[in-house]
């Protein structure tokens, strides 16, 4: 049985939770710091997961956090910041990044896997969002002494997924939905399969020093995604793309709406196509969406949302 212990920042989000059940699979010690340890009692009935109240971006609290790790997996990120000017996007990406590769330091760990984003580029990407993950990614890759992979998902989508799931709630109060970037391509992949890669990589000395591209077997337009959303949960909904110069507009007016629904920021990121050139990593079969979605959007009882957790408990 594997004993080793693995501190996992991030763990009581939607990716972490999957990765959770994953690594007990295999035998992991499991540590989650998060900041409402309250919140997340139902992780607390899994075997040998230490969850603990703890501030990551402290660096005297995550070396404490490293002690006796194995490795550090990084699976911390925003969609959307507070202000308007990237510092928010810096602040939990790349600040992190580098307490992270100081705390893996001092603590000898030498393992990290990090979760950074398909088309990730410090220099020329579009969005703060997307220069950020990249900044944080070459920096993490750069470490002296680190053995690092990176992981570049396009959108994830599994039961609890902010895609999916919230199209569905849009859908369901608006007869008409305009929407922005219509032709945005995505290759969704299903978030089991993003945790069953972590896994792989963990002890395979082959992915030190990787980027992998994580994709789903498809490719659609973010229209084609959101009409089919409408199908599954039966809303007789009419979708309206708006043009480039009204989808601006709509980013611009949005930025400013209680929990920025669309941001200025998006816009920017969905100017580049979330799509791989290779196939998935480890010999890993992707999940198409047709096979998992209609599971979880049209059982949205409160039993039916922690089934897919329990059972891989």
């Amino acid at each position: 049985m594997n004993l080793q212990r693995v501190c996992l920042l991030g763990g009581a989000g939607f990716v972490g939770r999957h990765l959770i059940y994953r690594l007990a699979e295999r035998g992991y010690r499991v540590r989650v710091p998060t900041r409402r340890r309250e919140r997340h009692r139902d992780l607390m009935v899994l075997p040998d997961l230490e969850l603990i109240e703890a501030d990551i971006h402290d660096p005297k609290t995550l070396c404490r956090l490293f002690a006796d790790c194995a490795a550090a997996v990084n699976l911390v990120g925003i969609l959307n910041e507070k202000e308007h000017n990237g510092r928010g996007f810096y602040h939990v990406h790349v600040e992190l990044a580098h307490k992270i590769a100081a705390a893996c330091h001092k603590q000898n760990v030498k393992r990290l896997l990090h979760m950074s984003a398909l088309n990730a580029d410090a220099r020329n990407g579009p969005s703060f969002y997307l220069r950020s993950k990249g900044q944080a990614e070459d920096f993490l890759h750069n470490t002296r002494d680190l053995h690092v992979t990176s992981f570049r998902p396009s959108v994830i989508f599994g039961p609890e997924d902010r895609f999916f799931n919230r199209f569905a709630k849009l859908l369901r109060l608006a007869p008409l939905l305009p929407l922005a970037c219509p032709r945005a391509r995505f290759a969704p992949v299903y978030v089991d399969d993003v945790a069953r890669a972590f896994v792989h990589a963990l002890q395979d000395r082959c992915s030190f020093g990787r980027r992998y591209d994580l994709c789903g077997p498809h490719t659609y337009t973010l229209s084609q995604l959101v009409e089919y959303t409408a199908s599954v949960i039966g809303a007789r909904r009419r979708v309206i793309g708006l043009s480039d110069f009204l989808s601006r507009c709509q980013a611009r007016i949005f930025e400013y709406l209680p929990g920025k629904p669309f941001s200025w920021d998006n816009y920017q990121s969905l100017r580049v196509d979330s799509v791989c050139r290779g196939g998935f990593p480890f010999g890993i079969q992707p999940t198409p969406l047709e096979a998992a979605v209609p599971g979880y959007l049209t059982h949205k009882t409160s039993r039916s949302r922690y089934a897919a957790y329990r059972s891989h408990a």
